[in-house]
């Protein structure tokens, strides 16, 4: 499991990119890069991660279901996942 500082810090930058988000939109509309160099660096969406919902795992993350690989084919092979079968030919 990720330590809760690690997944505080990735809530925070997706709350400043939310808050951002329509200045840098207006700034990149609008051509001012120096503008754009003074907003805060994590209110770019490229510095969010995308972490699993349930253990904040950074790598191995499926986007669709928000869920690491490994919780998710243990909530698979349980039957919580609507919709996804082990798969068998």
């Amino acid at each position: 499991m990720a330590t809760t500082a690690i997944t505080a810090r990735n809530d925070k930058r997706k709350r400043l990119v939310d808050k951002y988000a329509e200045k840098r939109a207006a700034l990149k509309e609008a051509g001012d890069w120096e503008g754009l160099q003074k907003l805060p660096r994590n209110s770019s969406a490229t510095r969010v991660r995308s972490r699993c919902s349930l253990t904040g795992r950074g790598k191995g993350v499926y986007r669709k279901f928000g869920l690491g690989r490994n919780k998710f084919r243990e909530l698979a092979l349980d039957g919580k996942i609507p919709g996804v079968r082990k798969s068998s030919w």
